[in-house]
Formats: structure tokens, C-alpha cells, sequence
């Protein structure tokens, strides 16, 4: 699992043997079967996890027991609760596998030393965030005013290998749409597509 690992920094931030193993000590393997929680909205949560196979989501569960997912995270993907895990507060929403999964995960001290390592180091941490910053302001502006339709395209931009891999539940729970609008949502891309292939031809 943690080659996984060495090769997702490999083209971003080279480390050294040395590094990696230092690195490698703060973190713990751990295979996650379909629907089981790594954090509960509510509680402490200790963890974040890379994804190195699977993958998981973040959601959060109201007072009527409807879900809302705020996030996937499949391979090479970072998930957590930042707030919670700093902190030591209760989680603002639970992290689940959606399919079997392999993870590493990891506690405040694996960024806390990460840092440590030096200037490009703190840079690569600093941009890590920053993106997780404009990801989540890019998914705000999307539910309060873009259509269902551009919502949906935004999430094939945004996660090109989920669209056959999730449930069409947890989609349009992501997107905030029933499952039957979705249907006709991809029914109705699926028809353009086929006239522009037409006119084409």
C-alpha cells in the first residue's frame, strides 16, 4: 500500500528513502469494506485516510436522516474531517467506503512532521489545502446557483472514473436531485449527444 504512495508524490514531491520511511511510520494500512465508517458526524474524528484503491465519501446526515454527500474520494485522493482532526471536535460529517477499499491512514502528526521536512514541503501541504479550499468554494457556488444539469457535468469534469462506479443514489445525492431527475438528466445528454453525432456523420 505504501508504493502507492511513493508513486503519487514521485512526480510531485521526490522524497528520499529516508523520508518515506519516516513518513511511512505515520501511517497505518487498513482495508475498509463497502459502508463501513472511518469517522461518524458527531464524534472525534481522529483520522483522515489516502485512497489508494476504492473509494470513499464524505457526507453529512441531517436532522430527518437524509443524506448529503460533500465529497468523494477515490484513488490517490486525500479525505478529512481538517477541523475535527486538529481540533479534537466533533466530526462535521461521517466518511464511509462506497466500495471496498485499501487506505492509509493518517493522524495531525503525519502533517506535523510532513512540514518538518522542509520549505517545499510546507509549499506542497499549503497547496494541498488551498485546492481543498477552492474545490469546496467551486462545489458551494455549483448547489446555490447552477442548474442540475451543470452540476452533473461539473461531477464528470471533477471525477471522471465514478460515473459508472456509484450508485445513481449517492450521485444525485452529491448533485441534490432525486435519482429520477438524474435519469433524465443523463437520458437527455445521452439523446444530444447521439444528434450531434448524427449531424456529423
Amino acid at each position: 500500500m505504501h508504493e502507492a504512495l511513493r508513486a503519487y508524490f514521485q512526480d510531485k514531491l521526490p522524497l528520499t528513502e529516508t523520508q518515506f520511511a519516516e513518513l511511512q511510520e505515520l501511517l497505518v494500512p487498513r482495508h475498509v469494506r463497502k459502508h463501513e465508517l472511518l469517522a461518524r458526524q458527531g464524534e472525534p474524528g481522529r483520522f483522515g485516510a489516502f485512497v489508494v484503491r476504492g473509494c470513499l465519501r464524505g457526507f453529512v446526515t441531517d436532522a430527518r436522516q437524509k443524506e448529503h454527500i460533500l465529497q468523494f474520494a477515490p484513488e490517490h485522493w486525500w479525505i478529512s474531517d481538517q477541523q475535527s482532526m486538529i481540533r479534537n471536535t466533533p466530526a462535521l460529517f461521517s466518511i464511509e467506503a462506497v466500495e471496498d477499499s485499501e487506505v492509509l491512514l493518517f493522524g495531525v502528526s503525519f502533517f506535523q512532521h510532513f512540514q518538518q521536512l522542509g520549505p517545499e514541503f510546507q509549499e506542497f501541504i499549503h497547496e494541498l489545502l488551498q485546492n481543498s479550499i477552492t474545490a469546496m468554494q467551486r462545489r458551494l457556488i455549483g448547489v446555490l446557483s447552477a442548474t442540475a444539469e451543470e452540476r452533473y457535468l461539473d461531477f464528470l469534469q471533477l471525477y471522471p472514473t465514478l460515473a459508472r462506479r456509484l450508485p445513481l443514489r449517492q450521485i444525485a445525492a452529491y448533485l441534490g436531485i432525486t435519482p429520477e431527475s438524474l435519469s433524465r438528466i443523463r437520458g437527455e445528454l445521452a439523446r444530444g449527444e447521439g444528434q450531434n453525432i448524427e449531424k456529423i456523420g
